[in-house]
């Protein structure tokens, strides 16, 4: 609906449609400029104090207001634009930009921004931290984390496409990629898609856009979108050819399309020498490897003692505990995720106390009371570590789910049961639903490029983050 010819109506519909008599922060201000009214709307804590004071400033000092198109070319400011409707205008305001009407020019509104919006400081992430590198990291605010991507990337080719997504919260969203680098496929799929979405809001950051864009096969555990808080590994995964997801609020930006072996390779590994760098990422896949299978594979040769050569005898436990081996495994999977929730929850002085203190007590007195025996805190201490050497909690989660898994179904089949949990974290690969769906879960792999997995597996050259399209 557009403005009408009446600036009376105008201010009434949008201090109406605001709720300005109801809602302390959004401000309606009336200035008196060359005989016209003019009026603001702004919520405050979105705008800039100083601005607005100078701006009006520059307004009481003019003779004659003139068109709105006239104001607008004369308005000391970096971004002002004209607003015609009043539902565009209103979703304006309450995105922080400040609009001004007034009975010189009653059809036409003028759109200012000069919001400013509440942001910490852009500090490495500490879920992603680097031993060598920058030391910045995306934040809460979407133009700054776009800025931080151009200026690593200065190139007339990087494009940042905006999208309007959420009914209740209009939350801005930025399709990023290099135009002619990255897939045209995957570009217009994913346009495609977010312009089809229609969540009621977006208030939990991407997670709400991924489960948008994703709707079937979340009972598979595997990711389905990688995220990333670092602005280098973002810009050097657009030169790649991926394309970023940005959302306002949210500090992770989406990178797509997503492979499990997107996974194996983390920023440190190109901070460091090819060599260094191969050998962390071979260190991690073998890590991630063995913490799908070190507790079903124990307790199979547990099972099969008597078969066991002489030099094996070692995994066999003097003492296995009063409970049965099957029981304290699951019974520390369940404690270890405890301590975390525990953590978690702990403020931070005391944290890391409660965490080393609370699981060296916790396992000396299971010990010493004969729930669980020492192989069984030995093997799970291993599993518990191996699950930060990645960085993505859920894949964590979904190693841990097909470890459990795999472990049940070698207490009931045994041999087939170790294979069964093979074949099922193959499965569950295998058939995980990514977003885009021209790049399969397995790519390289699956479709076959064996120089884009020799690259993927090995650190080969510097700046090159594994991905070729």
């Amino acid at each position: 609906m557009g403005l009408s010819l009446s600036h009376t109506a105008n201010v009434s519909l949008l201090s109406s449609r605001l709720r300005v008599g109801e809602s302390f922060d959004i401000i309606e201000r009336h200035l008196l400029v060359a005989g016209e009214d003019v009026c603001f709307f702004y919520v405050d804590g979105f705008t800039k104090d100083s601005e607005m004071q100078r701006l009006m400033q520059y307004l009481l000092s003019k003779k004659s207001l003139g068109t709105a198109g006239d104001l607008v070319r004369s308005l000391p400011y970096i971004e002002v634009e004209l607003g015609l409707e009043a539902e565009r205008i209103v979703t304006s305001v309450l995105s922080g930009q400040t609009a001004l009407l007034s009975s010189a020019f009653p059809t036409e509104a003028i759109l200012i921004d000069a919001r400013t919006y509440p942001a910490r400081g852009t500090e490495e992430p500490s879920s992603d931290r680097v031993m060598q590198g920058a030391r910045d990291g995306f934040v809460e605010t979407l133009v700054m984390n776009t800025a931080l991507i151009r200026r690593r990337i200065r190139d007339p080719r990087l494009t940042m496409r905006h999208f309007d997504i959420g009914g209740s919260s209009h939350t801005d969203v930025v399709l990023c990629y290099i135009e002619g680098v990255a897939d045209e496929r995957v570009i217009r799929d994913l346009s495609r898609k977010l312009k089809s979405i229609k969540p009621e809001g977006v208030c939990l950051g991407y997670r709400s856009i991924a489960e948008s864009l994703v709707r079937r096969g979340w009972l598979n555990p595997f990711p389905k979108i990688r995220t990333t808080e670092r602005p280098d590994t973002a810009s050097a995964q657009l030169l790649e050819g991926s394309v970023l997801l940005i959302c306002d609020t949210s500090p992770q930006v989406m990178v797509l399309p997503t492979s499990i072996f997107d996974y194996l390779q983390q920023t440190d590994d190109y901070y460091f020498p090819p060599l260094t760098g191969s050998y962390l990422r071979l260190i991690r896949t073998v890590i991630l490897i063995l913490s799908v299978i070190v507790t079903p594979l124990w307790y199979l040769c547990l099972e099969y003692s008597h078969t066991l050569p002489h030099y094996l005898l070692f995994l066999v436990p003097d003492d296995p505990g009063a409970l049965p081996i099957i029981l304290q495994l699951l019974l520390v999977e369940v404690a270890i995720d405890g301590l975390k929730i525990a953590s978690m929850n702990t403020p931070d002085m005391l944290s890391n106390s409660l965490s080393v203190v609370g699981a060296l007590l916790l396992g000396d007195f299971a010990v010493g009371v004969g729930w669980v025996c020492e192989d069984v805190i030995l093997y799970m201490a291993f599993v518990a570590i191996a699950g930060f050497a990645q960085q993505n909690v859920e894949l964590g989660y979904a190693i841990k789910f097909v470890r459990v898994a795999t472990l049940l179904l070698t207490y009931f089949l045994g041999t087939w049961g170790l294979l069964a949990g093979g074949l099922l974290f193959l499965f569950l690969v295998f058939t995980n639903v990514t977003v885009t769906g021209k790049c399969g879960y397995l790519y390289p792999l699956i479709p076959f490029n064996g120089r884009a997995m020799l690259r993927l597996l090995f650190r080969v050259k510097k700046n090159d983050f594994g991905r070729e399209q």
